[in-house]
Parts: C-alpha cells; structure tokens; sequence
C-alpha cells in the first residue's frame, strides 16, 4: 500500500488521532502558562527567589523524557493523564524565562506613574506590565509548544493519546505491512501540526500586540523632547554673534 492510499484509508483514524495530538499539546501549554506566569510574576523581583524557580524548571527539563513518563506511571497510571503532567512540566521553562525576562525590561517610571494615578500591584500587573511584557510571554509560549509537540509523541509509551501511537507501532512492526507507512505519517504529522499551531500563534501575537505606543502623529518621543529643550536652552545662553 502506497503512502497515498494508506492516508486515505485510515482518514477518520489519523484526524482523530491530530485532534487528540493538538488538545493535549495546547491543554499541557495553557496549564502551564497560567503556572509558569504566575510563579514569574511572584518571584522575578527576587534575583534569589527567580534563580530557584529557574533552575528546578531547567533540571526538569534535563530528565529523559522516557524517565519521566515511566516515573510518573506509578503515581498517575497509564493515559491521558501523565502525559499531560510531563508535558506541562517540560513546557514550564521557556515560559518561566520569557516572563521574568519581560517583566524586569519594563521601565520602572511606567510602573511608579501606575502607582502615581492610584493603581494598586495586582492593577498594575494586569493593566500595565503583563502587557508590555506580553510579546515576550509569547515568544516563551511559542517556544514550548514546539517541543512538547515533539515530546506528545513519545507520550504514547505511556498510552497518550495522538499521534505518537502511529510511529510506535511503526517502529514496533518495523519490516512488516504499512509499518513504514505508520511511521511516516505519524511524523510528518507531527511537523505539519507544529508548523500550523506556530503560525496560529504567530497571528496571536500581532492581533494582541498593544503594549507597546504605536507611532502617531500625535506621539512624540522623550528623547527628541529633552534634546529639543536642551537645544534650546544652548541657543539661548549662548551670546549672539556681534555681541558684547
């Protein structure tokens, strides 16, 4: 059987088993968003403090995937349910990173005018610095996304769900009928779904890029206004020419 006809043969199977691939990849992502910008937000003003949750989230990140997901089979059993554990936990770093990375950037004089018109931390957080620290959450988000559409794949060892089922019984059923077929698609699936969800939140992050000032013809830079002034204050102190 050609690649072809095994695709078209096994339709219904391989979309059920994309979609199955997508929902654990952006639950696992969504999960740790919300982990991984919290634990940001409560320690990126503390070096000491953002140091440790950067480095428990980074020696996470070095364990085997195939470790992992076999540690965590005792615990949480096999399915849907580890995999989507080991994936929010490997996703963790990259998103961590972004928002301290995002947060420490801003400009203290945006965060003390918050405060100057009355805005308390928790206002401030919302309306003003997770904003402007936003492009670079998402560039954290889009990071892991990638990797753990990779890693979803290997979490069928543990009876995940997805794409990865097809290249394991491939692999398993190496030299027989459709095995290099099963392989294939499951891979090449794996890219295709990669590309498309990167390119979903590409789109993303220009629909809700509105942190930073857009450029108007009613905006005007400080620095021009500083140096105008500064200009002006030298043409003025200074003596004209023919002068006493």
């Amino acid at each position: 059987m050609t690649f072809p006809e095994y695709l078209q043969s096994r339709r219904d199977l391989l979309l059920a088993q994309t979609l199955e691939h997508a929902t654990i990849v952006l639950t696992s992502i969504a999960l740790a968003t919300v982990i991984g910008v919290l634990l940001a937000v409560a320690t990126y003003r503390s070096p000491r403090a953002r140091g440790i949750v950067t480095a428990i989230a980074a020696a996470i990140l070095t364990i085997p995937s195939f470790a992992l997901l076999g540690l965590l089979i005792t615990p949480l059993g096999l399915g849907y349910v580890p995999a989507m554990v080991a994936l929010t936990l490997y996703a963790l770093l990259p998103i961590i990173r972004n928002t301290v990375v995002g947060l420490t950037e801003i400009d203290p004089a945006l965060t003390e005018a918050a405060r100057g018109i009355g805005m308390g931390r928790l206002r401030s957080l919302a309306t003003v610095e997770i904003p402007l620290a936003w492009p670079v959450i998402l560039a954290g988000i889009r990071v892991s996304t990638q990797m753990t559409m990779g890693i979803a794949a290997i979490a069928a060892y543990v009876g995940g769900p997805g794409l990865g089922n097809q290249i394991f019984s491939g692999l398993a059923n190496l030299g027989g009928v459709n095995s290099l077929n099963q392989a294939l698609v499951g891979t090449v699936g794996v890219v295709v779904l990669a590309v498309v969800v990167d390119l979903a939140l590409g789109l993303l992050g220009v629909l809700t890029r509105t942190g930073r000032p857009r450029r108007s013809a009613g905006y005007v830079r400080p620095r021009p206004l500083r140096r105008a002034s500064t200009a002006a204050t030298v043409a003025t102190s200074s003596p004209t020419p023919g002068g006493p």
